[in-house]
């Protein structure tokens, strides 16, 4: 029973851990509110507006370099869980 606790605490703990490290890497909106011109065409929001989408950041977020210790945990709990399955 410990052995499936502690697998299933790992698994949560390094989806919890790859969640927060992508939230914590910075910012996912435009701070300042977006200008719009007096008299002039409405703004096209596929340019820069206020948006959640950050600029050029790519996919660099899912490296492995970046969450290699909540994959680890991930894969510790996945080896705990089914070595009480195989048994």
């Amino acid at each position: 029973m410990a052995v499936i606790l502690i697998g299933a605490l790992l698994t949560v703990a390094g989806i919890v851990y790859m969640a927060l490290a992508v939230l914590n890497r910075g910012r996912l909106s435009n701070p300042t509110p977006f200008p719009a011109p007096p008299d002039g065409p409405t703004p096209n929001l596929a340019t820069s507006g206020p948006t959640l989408e950050p600029r050029r950041r790519g996919l660099a977020f899912l490296g492995l370099s970046q969450n290699w210790p909540g994959l680890l945990m991930i894969g510790i709990g996945v080896v705990l869980l089914l070595s009480v399955v195989v048994r």
